[in-house]
Parts: structure tokens; sequence; C-alpha cells
């Protein structure tokens, strides 16, 4: 009986499997490519075999998984046979025995080549430094410079993972979305996947802030009528206008996503009720001919302004000036008859496929050639690449250090500035002439020392703007500084500043080794390691690196006090008598004994913070985490303790992105503890408010007020109260009594 039992079940496996590789079949023969059905019916089949036995957490059986990567592909990104077969074959060289050369000779170079890129490496192989995860993006941007379906099947496996990461433990949960919001949701912006980039913040958005989320959806679901209310009475005299046009058309609402949503409340401090944006309307039309579509925009757009008042600040023209990842449309936001400005989107139907569906779609438009190299797709496409294969280039002694790099390049805003010929040069919003510079030329930027915005002189941290025509000035004198990395945004920049500063800093190295052997010798000591590690000891520098270029700089001068101390005398005279000191037999005991307490953090199960515990935890200071709001922890390997961050803080996403093994999640059970944070109040200038938050203060219980900074200017006061409290309760407690007070406009928590 049971073994009739495993039968059908096995059965009903070979089914859903077999109906899975069947759906993916016909969304291919469905597409435009060439019918390569042989070789993705063997990719799936040498999958199915490498992986068989093998479950996945939630059960399932774990060829699911390269199925579904591979309908991803396939109909969400509309690739062809060699990404379908790279994505069914993904996971096999790095989870099976299987090897590159096994791949190759069955599959040929180019399958295996993506397969390779897509696999993670399993030691560090640019530098000690740098964790396994950020060692992994490295190496899939490389072979992402080369091939950009790397990236574009690593997105989709990515989307797949997020999709079922309930069957996942929080820890791994939060690290999971962490990455993605860090890296992967830009990385889908900037190749046109606004639908992917859409779902992946989301799906983050949900496992990290799950009570946010649900309230927020359920908000949205709320007001969803009055929303279909607005749309109804708005779009009548827009379809009438274009049915006099003559054109085919559709009209549909956009609704702003509850990520976005969100971050828009948590950037602008302001309630759901106070945004203002939630609904765009998109219209979506058909040229009557390829050679009058931009014309179609615009006759649409000026049928548009002839129903409704246009804002004056908010037109955008994606059409003649593509952002980078190649998206196109007409931005207008109008006024209604109901007097609620509403944002109107205007795209063709091949613009609202590149939205969707990025370079995949830029290849289909391009040419009928579906298997378009990669090399040949958008200029705008290749130049980002070509960036990132310089900052590739360029030797890192770090790479978390180029992670933050490459993520300054995945811009989502930009601007459209002039050379003096008049050439047109894309750069992302908050760039600076010195941005601009180096992406001109290295040597342009290495020796900029001003520029002419429109004729004007202006210094080299000058943000351009929109419309701006620049001329960079140099000079062969000028040398880069270390504060030019203040004054640029892009990444091509930070990457230049960062490699001539490492070769200057080689150089003060050097001349520092120079100085301190010397003066070694002349003391008869020798400039051995043990020697020079002391010394850094001594005077409590970070590194080797950074002492030998104190002492080039002449910041540090060696005395006889340096000579004392390497021959183990002690001053017994001055403030040092009075530190007490801890032996090293004694620190290191210590170290250890903290160590073993955070060691038996269970990491994949959930730590209750409590009254015991918290003061054995460090509460960072870039966020300020307080009981009830969404938290992690971080085991810092270093000292050896958990830090705790809110889980949107900016930090603790880089620590999810580059260390996720040591994130663990954490829960709040601390009831007797006071925790600071801020309130940031504003308002009308009165006689009598400051008395009046004053005496709301008083009445509150349970909160320790430390401080209270007010100023008022032209009628407005801004105050920041920084006090001691519970709980997130309390704080929204003295929000609300705050905003109570008559002209007191308002009260929102800012950490």
């Amino acid at each position: 009986m049971d073994d009739e039992i495993k039968k059908t079940a096995e059965e009903q496996e070979e089914q859903m499997i077999y109906d899975a590789f069947r759906k993916l079949l016909d969304t291919y023969l469905a597409s435009n490519h060439r019918k390569k059905v042989d070789i993705i019916t063997r990719a799936f089949n040498f999958a199915k075999q490498a992986h068989k036995g093998v479950r996945r957490l939630s059960g399932e059986p774990y060829i699911m998984h390269p199925i579904a990567v591979a309908q991803i592909v396939c109909e969400e990104i509309g690739m062809g046979s060699t990404s379908i077969c790279a994505a069914l074959l993904h996971d096999v060289e790095e989870d099976t025995d299987y090897t590159y050369e096994d791949i190759r000779n069955l599959f040929g170079e180019k399958i295996a080549n993506i397969v390779e890129g897509l696999t993670k490496i399993s030691g560090g192989i640019f530098g000690e430094r740098a964790s396994l995860q950020a060692e992994t993006f490295k190496k899939l941007l490389l072979t992402m410079s080369d091939d950009i379906r790397v990236i574009l099947i690593k997105i989709s496996d990515r989307l797949h993972n997020m999709r079922t990461l309930e069957s996942m433990r929080p820890s791994k949960q939060y690290k999971v979305a962490g990455e993605t919001l860090y890296i992967y949701a830009p990385l889908a912006a900037r190749l046109g996947l606004n639908k992917i980039k859409t779902e992946l913040e989301n799906l983050s958005f949900k496992y990290e802030h799950p009570d946010d989320f649900q309230a927020i959806s359920e908000q949205l679901a709320s007001t969803q009528a009055e929303r279909d209310t607005i749309f109804q009475q708005f779009t009548p005299p827009i379809r009438e206008a274009l049915d006099k046009m003559g054109l085919q058309y559709e009209i549909f609402s956009r609704i702003k996503s509850p990520y976005s949503i969100w971050s828009k409340m948590q950037n602008k401090h302001v309630t759901f009720d106070e945004i203002f944006d939630i609904l765009a309307i998109r219209i979506i039309f058909e040229p009557r001919t390829p050679e009058e579509e931009v014309n179609d925009c615009f006759n649409i757009y000026v049928a548009l302004t002839k129903i409704y008042k246009s804002h004056p600040d908010r037109f955008r023209d994606w059409v003649n000036h593509p952002k980078a990842n190649g998206y196109q449309a007409l931005h207008v936001t109008l006024m209604s008859h109901k007097g609620e400005w509403i944002e109107v989107q205007i795209r063709s139907k091949r613009m609202n496929e590149i939205d969707e569906q990025g370079l995949a779609a830029h290849w289909k438009y391009k040419s009928n050639d579906t298997n378009l190299n990669p090399s040949e797709a958008d200029d705008k496409v290749d130049g980002w690449l070509h960036t990132i294969k310089e900052i590739l280039d360029d030797p890192q002694p770090d790479t978390l250090d180029l992670l933050d790099t490459i993520k300054l390049n995945l811009f989502a805003k930009e601007i459209i500035v002039f050379t003096p010929k008049g050439e047109i040069k894309s750069m992302p919003a908050d760039a600076t002439a010195l941005d601009f510079a180096f992406s001109i030329h290295s040597f342009l930027g290495t020796h900029c020392i001003g520029a002419k915005v429109n004729h004007k002189l202006v210094p080299i941290m000058h943000t351009l703007k929109s419309g701006d025509q620049v001329e960079i000035l140099t000079s062969r004198n000028q040398q880069v500084k270390h504060e030019w990395l203040k004054y640029v945004t892009t990444a091509k920049a930070k990457s230049k500043i960062q490699a001539c500063l490492r070769k200057m800093d080689r150089e003060l190295q050097q001349q520092g080794m120079q100085l301190l052997e010397t003066f070694l010798q002349k003391k008869e000591l020798e400039a051995n390691g043990e020697n020079i590690n002391k010394l850094q000891r001594f005077h409590r520098f970070s590194t080797r690196e950074q002492m030998l270029q104190a002492i080039a700089r002449q910041e540090l001068t060696l005395t006889d006090a340096d000579v004392a101390y390497l021959q183990g005398k002690r001053p017994s005279k001055g403030w040092r008598k009075f530190i007490p000191f801890i032996s090293e037999k004694e620190n290191a005991e210590v170290e250890t004994s903290a160590r073993l307490e955070v060691d038996a953090i269970d990491r994949k199960k959930v730590f209750t913070l409590t009254d015991a515990n918290i003061d054995q935890c460090i509460i960072e200071g870039c966020c300020h985490p307080i009981p009830g709001d969404d938290a992690l922890g971080y085991i810092n390997t270093e000292d050896n303790r958990l830090h705790i961050h809110k889980r949107n803080c900016p930090q603790a996403m880089k620590l999810k992105s580059n260390f996720g093994n040591n994130i663990v999640a954490v829960t709040w059970d601390v009831n007797h503890h006071l925790f600071e944070t801020t309130v940031d109040i504003s308002g009308i200038d009165e006689e009598g408010m400051l008395l009046r938050i004053a005496e709301s203060l008083y009445n509150i219980d349970n909160i320790r007020v430390e401080a209270l900074n007010i100023a008022g200017n032209d009628g407005i006061f801004n105050a920041r109260l920084t006090i001691r409290v519970h709980n997130t309760e309390e704080v929204r407690h003295v929000c609300s009594a705050l905003k109570q007070i008559d002209k007191v406009l308002k009260a929102v928590r800012f950490d």
C-alpha cells in the first residue's frame, strides 16, 4: 500500500515537472525567436537528471526552480534559446559534480560561459577582506561586461527566489531581501526591467516590514473605489479627443507600488493620506507609422493640454531624451476639474514594451535577428557596460568598496548637459562639474581646477542642471585630493579618484617607511614587523599604512618616547599612571568571553532582545532602533558584539548585502529600558509656542526629555526634541500629543 502511495506521489511530481516544462516550451514557441526546441529540451533533461533527488526548502523537486527561472527569462524578459538553456542549467555547475567543461562539450561555449558567470565562487580570489557575497557579485559583473544575459538571468533567478522566500528562516529572508533592494532592484531598473524592479522592491518590503506592507496594502484596497471614480471622471474627455485623432490606444490607471508609497512616507515624513501621486494615468497608443511615433506622442500631449491645465514644472520629455536604460515616454501633470493634480504618461506600444522588458525589447525592435549579440544593443547601455568594465579593470583593495562604487552607477534620475561643441551628455541628477570632467576623460578629471557653466566660472563642486553647457578648465599642476570624493556622485569619477589616491598613498607609505627605518637604525633598533606593529598600537592607528602616511606627512614625529616604548619601558609619571591598564592576558580573556557569548547565538532562530541582554548589545547610533521597530542583529566579528540596526537602515542594507551569514533575526521583549530618539516639530511661530510645547510634554507619562532646540524664522518655527522612551508606541503618543497643539503642523520621529 505504501509503495502505491509513494508511486502515485512520484507520478504526480513527474506530471507537475512536465506541465511546467510544457508551459515553458509553449511560451517560447509563441515568441518571435527561432524555434530551437531541441537544445532547450536537452538542457531540461540534463538539468533534471543532475538535480535528481534534490529538493528545495519548500519541499518541491529542485528542478522546478530552474524551470521557473527559465520561464521568467522567456516570458517576462523575452529572451531566446541561449538564455533559456543557461537558465535551466544555471545551478548545475554550483550544486552538482558536473563541470564547466561538461556543459561546454554538451551545449557549446556561449551557454557554458553564461552558466560559469552565474556560478558562485567558492573562495576569495579578489582580496582577503572582501566578503564571499561581494566576491560573487564582482564575478557576476566581470562576466556581465562581456555578455549582458548573465545579469538578466541572475535577476530572474533572484525574482523567483523572492517569490518563494517564505520557506526560508527570518535571518535568511532579511539577508536576501536586503541584498535585493541594495543591488538587484537598482540593476533591474538600470536595465529597463521596470515591472521586475517593482516586484522585487515590493517582495523585499513585504518580508522586511510585514506590518507596514499589510497596512499600506489595506489602505490601497480601501481607497480603490475613490481612485476608480477619479479615473472614470478624468478619462472620458481624453478618450473623446484620442478618438477624433483616429488612434488605436488603451488607457490604464497606474497605482504607485506599496514600497514606493512607503519610501515616500519615510523620506518625506508624511502619512498615507498625504501622498498625492498614488494614481497616474497611462496612455499606450499604436503609432500610425513608425516615423510618426514621436509626432503622435506630442500631438496627444497637445490634445490633453487643451482639455486640462498642465503643471508648468512637471513636464518630462523622455521621448527625445531617453533615460540611460532606454525608457521613453512623455510625462505631464494635469489639473482635473475637481482640482486634483494627476500625472499622465504618454507612450507608444514599443516604448511600453521597453519599459517592461528592457534590453530584450530593444533588441526586438532594433533587428529581426533575434539572436542579436548583446554587444550590438543600445548605445547608452553599451556606454554603461563600458563604465562598469573600467571600474572592474581598476584593481580595488576591497570588493565591498567596489560594490558601493558600482551602486553609484545605478542611477534612476538623469539630466542632459552639453559640451562646448554642443554634444549631448547624459549625467545623473546631482552630478557636479568634476563628475562631468571625469565622464569626458580621466586626464580632464584629475587635472580639473574649475569649469565654465553657461560661460560663467564655477568651482569643481558646482552641481549641474539639465540644459547646462559645460567647459572644463585644467592645470597640469593640479593634483587629486581626498576631499574630491565628497564632490562626485558618478561611479567612474569616484573609482578614478580612489585609484589616484591609492597610488599617492603607496608613495607616501614608501616615504614613511624610509623615514621610520632611518629613525630606528639611528636608535639601534630593528625595523621589523613586531616593532612597527607596536608603534602602530602605541599611536593608536587602525592600520600600519595610516601610520606610515602620517610619518611621511610629518603629522607624526617619532621621539625618544617611542624608543622607550619599544624597549619595554613604561612611563611612570603623567596622565598614564591614572589610567587603569588591562594586561594582554586579561584583555584576551575579556575578548574570548565576549566571543563565546555571541557564538552561542543560534543564527537560524529568532533572537529575543530582553532587559537582561540588551546592555550587552550595541544599539547603533546611525538609525537609533527602539522596541517596536523592525530590527535585525549583526554579529560583528571585530568586536564580538551583536549590533542592532533598523532593517531599513542604509548601513544595515550594506551588511545584509555583504555579510548575510552574520545577520540575526531579532525580536523585542524589552520593557524597562529607556532608549534615546528624536522628534522634529514645526509649525506657525507665535508667542507662547515654547510654553505650550513644554506643557504638553510635562503631561505625558513614561518619557524623559533630554533636550529641546527651537528656532523661528519668517513666522515658521522648527524644533528638534530629544527624548528617552520605552518603545515606538510612546513616540507615536508624543507626536500625537504635540500635533494637538494649535499651530503645530508637524511632529514626526526623526532618527
